[in-house]
């Protein structure tokens, strides 16, 4: 087996529908999951936005909602794959700066935070990959 040989299984498996959707499922679970809890729990969820300064924060947790279940559900449906993926990188820099500054924090919240903003880095990276992914599937067909 050369340096880039992909074993068959495994080659079988990433070139599957469900190898592709269980990719694209596992990567949104957090936001699609988060979505729902936040609309489950609205009120809990519009009060953590209040205790961030944002307001009008019942109109701040409908937008929330909404973005963290459109940017999942353009994903899982693989129809207009990139726009869900920069929906939720977008949000993921929303994030970081209005919920995870640590340039303005002190320790020990500067590095809990640090980390957080570094693994919302890391999911856009997942992300860009989505995409990439997607539109070589497209290619292919």
């Amino acid at each position: 087996m050369g340096r880039n040989d992909t074993p068959r299984v495994i080659a079988a498996f990433l070139d599957s529908g469900i190898g592709w959707f269980l990719a694209r499922l596992v990567l949104t679970f957090v936001f699609w999951s988060a979505g729902l809890g936040h609309l489950a729990e609205f009120d809990v969820s519009a009060a953590e936005l209040a205790s961030l300064g944002l307001r009008p924060e019942g109109l701040l947790n409908i937008v929330l909602i909404a973005t963290l279940l459109i940017g999942s559900l353009l994903i899982l449906l693989d129809r207009w794959l990139w726009l869900g993926c920069g929906i939720l990188s977008g949000f993921l820099v929303v994030a970081i700066v209005l919920a995870h500054p640590f340039w303005t924090m002190q320790e020990p919240a500067r590095t809990a935070h640090f980390r957080v903003a570094m693994e919302h880095v890391s999911l856009i990276g997942g992300f860009m990959m989505c995409a990439v992914a997607g539109r070589l599937r497209e290619l292919r067909r």
